[in-house]
């Protein structure tokens, strides 16, 4: 019986221990990666960005996606090498320039500054608490997946079509869907870390940085529309 335990342990301490790495460079590479975002931002608002994409609001979503896209297949197919890397932190400095539109649009706000830092506090709370959740019980949130998946799908259909009709009501539901989903998927990811359903820290890193990201930007949408104070 003492034998069968010790066999057990050695067999499930190195797989703790590499489970335990993998969340630790996550949490590095995704504190780094928070460096070009907040550079891009600032040198997007600084140029004035948004005005690029004010002409052609469906042509400018297409072009966004088939940016992000693309670095994301080209971060996926080099996640083992340090090209991975530089690949993720690039393209967060991307994510970063398309933030400046929000932020852009939070600053014509008499208090967009406020705005904004209630976004990121708020966004800061959601995460640290989903993501202890996750890491303390080691609960395996793997179930929900496909209803992510099928939410996330269902979530852009609904963000492409507002840009046509551009309705104030329906813009406001996405947001509030969308803070509820990004936050479902922090609890999602970190999980899978934490589970060994993800082993690749920078693929890991990519998920959770994105889930923090679109969180942010639907929670200062409904902070400029609750709480925006116009002069």
């Amino acid at each position: 019986m003492d034998t069968r335990i010790k066999d057990i342990y050695a067999t499930s301490a190195p797989v703790a221990a590499e489970r335990n790495k993998v969340l630790r460079n996550t949490y590095w590479l995704l504190g780094l990666s928070m460096l070009p975002t907040m550079m891009g931002a600032m040198i997007g608002v600084q140029m004035n960005f948004a005005s690029l994409f004010a002409g052609s609001p469906f042509i400018s979503v297409l072009l966004f996606l088939a940016g992000a896209f693309g670095f994301m297949w080209a971060i996926g197919k080099n996640r083992d090498s340090a090209l991975g890397v530089g690949l993720l932190l690039g393209f967060t400095f991307f994510m970063g320039l398309m933030l400046s539109i929000s932020l852009a649009a939070a600053l014509q706000f008499r208090n967009g500054g406020e705005l904004i830092a209630m976004a990121a506090g708020g966004t800061g709370i959601i995460f640290f608490s989903l993501a202890t959740l996750a890491t303390v019980s080691k609960r395996d949130f793997s179930f929900m997946g496909k209803f992510l998946f099928i939410g996330l799908i269902m979530l852009l259909v609904a963000s492409i079509a507002n840009i046509f009709f551009a309705m104030p009501a329906l813009s406001l539901t996405i947001s509030a869907l969308a803070v509820m989903l990004f936050s479902a998927y922090i609890l999602y990811d970190v999980s899978n870390i934490v589970n060994g359903g993800e082993t690749n820290y920078v693929v890991a890193t990519l998920q959770i940085y994105l889930d923090i990201y679109n969180l942010f930007v639907n929670l200062l949408n409904l902070l400029m529309a609750f709480s925006g104070e116009r002069d």
